[in-house]
């Protein structure tokens, strides 16, 4: 917090005393007085670096974690005062330092942000600057996490903790979720606690019970047991067999909050609850199907066959060497039976969620494809071919094009025979960003314009598509259909009374997905509700309890929607207030004699 300048009216330069020869002395007012008078709205943190220099008293005065320094700390952010208690022995001054510093480093980020992502347009109002701050939030989450992830690889094998590297996948690809090592082993701690209230019943003297390794094959079964009645029939986690890919299946916190999950994930936590009783198992990185092995024999032996391999994805049943291969209908040598190490197991569940990412083209798989990329990245940073499917990935999403060319120029030094493919993106993203600068900006559609004449609904009403029920908002429309050739013909527009040639309209929909819906299938809702759509920020400022008021950006593209909005809700209320009328008048007339 140095500074610079001149000392502030009234306080000399640095010495033991404060004021000159003559006149009074700052120094000679009593401490309160001091205090109260640094502690004053009127000074900065600037003032009381130049007071604290200029002599001793005063210096002692501004410590760093008195009330001084405190009384600056809460009025630059008073929100934060309920982080802190009157017990803490807080350095205010780093507190002051590192919170400006963050706050720097916040603001450099957002300038850095592509349009796509943030524009000055939509940062004030409610919902749109609660989008864009969630934005920024996701960001800085995931750069820590990362950061803390990349520590962890470093460490020695026998130093990395499988639940603490599946924690950290959890958090990278949910950074605003509640999700934390303490949190979820406090959730572990409740199983193994009733794992150890079944073993107590089996034997009171186990050793497990005083948290001691387990040595006995005998006794190794009998934890094992316990942990497969605790979490099978008890708590009753099983495979996800219905849903083996949706992402959930591989975050531990979702795992043990939803009881299911993918051979993998499950093979964490049954792990995780073996080694906390004294029962080392050991993951195997069997093809399409995770297995833990459990030794039979020596310790540490190669001999495949003197292990039992457990399918926690399976109900923990155990498996000789010829059971897995009937689990996956064929053959595999020796070194799929090998236990593997904990990278290689992140390895694993982060290629698990990458193929998740490339299985559709919406909006949440292409998150999920970019933090996935970003996790493997961070594992294996010079692979040549992950490099270039997140070239290829951003490239087609039309983001960051400086990252591109960065990337593009790393696969390069790694690899000079990509030349054809780096090439072939370099030109391109090049062509992207000179386009960018000639932006002029977005398409502005006026209702009033002849061609838009058959455009019946506007953004920000909130209809039901009359097929499939969904609830949306609209957030954008064409007078017909701009979808290609291939598209139409998937789904089928053409079997439609009025085909392509009729407006379509870009909706959210309640279920989180972007959809394209023709006229002819949309309706009003008359039971108007809001939309609980992770991009709703992204296009509106407010609901007004009855439609979805646009933000400006929104606004700059239909400058005639938001009008027409208006009228038609208050038309749908006067009609509706019409019918609850005349319904009422009919209750009240007289019963027929």
């Amino acid at each position: 917090m140095a500074t610079t300048g001149e000392p502030s009216a009234g306080l000399e330069s640095p010495s033991d005393e404060c004021g000159g020869a003559e006149g009074p002395r700052l120094s000679a007012l009593p401490g309160e007085l001091l205090e109260r008078i640094l502690c004053s709205p009127g000074l900065t943190a600037a003032d009381i670096c130049r007071a604290a220099r200029s002599c001793r008293r005063l210096r002692d005065l501004c410590g760093a974690r008195g009330k001084v320094w405190r009384q600056q700390f809460r009025r630059r952010w008073p929100l934060l005062q309920k982080y802190y208690t009157q017990a803490d022995n807080v350095d205010w001054l780093e507190e002051y330092k590192a919170r400006t510093a963050a706050g720097l480093e916040a603001q450099r980020i957002v300038a850095s942000f592509s349009k796509r992502f943030f524009s000055e347009h939509v940062r004030r109002k409610a919902l749109t600057l609660k989008y864009y701050a969630k934005k920024i939030l996701y960001f800085l989450r995931q750069q820590n996490i990362l950061k803390n992830l990349k520590a962890f690889l470093e460490r020695s094998p026998e130093c990395q903790s499988l639940l603490e590297g599946a924690v950290l996948i959890d958090q990278y690809c949910n950074p605003l979720s509640d999700v934390s090592l303490e949190s979820v082993s406090a959730q572990i701690n409740d199983i193994l606690n009733k794992v150890k209230k079944v073993l107590r019943m089996k034997n009171s003297r186990h050793p497990s019970l005083l948290a001691a390794t387990v040595s006995e094959v005998e006794l190794q079964k009998q934890v094992l047991e316990a942990i497969n009645s605790v979490l099978y029939v008890q708590l009753k986690f099983k495979g996800n067999e219905l849903e083996y890919y949706n992402p959930l299946n591989s975050y531990i916190h979702e795992v043990i909050s939803r009881k299911t999950g993918i051979p993998i994930s499950l093979s964490v936590l049954y792990l995780t609850l073996a080694e906390q009783l004294g029962v080392h198992l050991h993951p195997v990185n069997f093809p399409n199907h995770f297995l833990l092995r459990w030794c039979q024999g020596a310790d540490g032996s190669s001999d495949i066959f003197d292990y039992v391999y457990i399918d926690a994805f399976g109900k923990g049943k155990q498996l000789t060497v010829k059971e897995c291969e009937y689990l996956i209908n064929h053959h595999v040598t020796e070194e799929f039976y090998a236990a593997v190490s904990t990278q290689e197991v992140l390895q694993r569940m982060v290629g698990n969620l990458l193929n998740i990412g490339k299985r559709e083209s919406s909006d949440q798989s292409y998150q999920l494809l970019r933090d996935s990329l970003d996790l493997y990245l961070a594992m294996f940073p010079d692979n040549v071919q992950y490099l270039m499917l997140q070239a290829r990935l951003y490239f087609h999403l039309g983001i960051w094009p400086e990252k591109v060319l960065d990337i593009l120029q790393h696969i390069q030094a790694l690899d000079p025979s990509q030349h054809g493919a780096v090439g072939y993106l370099v030109q391109h993203t090049l062509e992207h960003i000179e386009r960018r600068k000639q932006d002029l900006g977005p398409e502005i559609k006026r209702r009033s314009d002849e061609k838009h004449c058959g455009v019946s609904f506007s953004v920000g009403l909130i209809m039901k598509h009359k097929r499939y029920h969904y609830n949306c908002v609209i957030y954008g429309w064409d007078p017909t259909c701009t979808m290609g050739a291939e598209w139409i013909r998937n789904m089928g527009v053409h079997n439609l009374p009025f085909g392509p040639n009729q407006p379509f309209y870009n909706v959210l929909v309640a279920d989180g997905s972007c959809r394209y819906a023709a006229q002819e299938n949309l309706e009003y809702n008359t039971e108007v509700q809001e939309i609980p759509h992770l991009e709703i920020g992204r296009y509106f400022s407010e609901f007004s309890d009855t439609y979805y008021f646009a933000n400006e950006e929104l606004q700059l593209r239909y400058p005639e929607d938001m009008e027409h909005t208006s009228t038609v809700v208050q038309k749908l209320q006067s009609g509706n207030h019409d019918e609850q009328k005349d319904s009422q008048q009919q209750n009240d007339l007289p019963a027929a004699q």
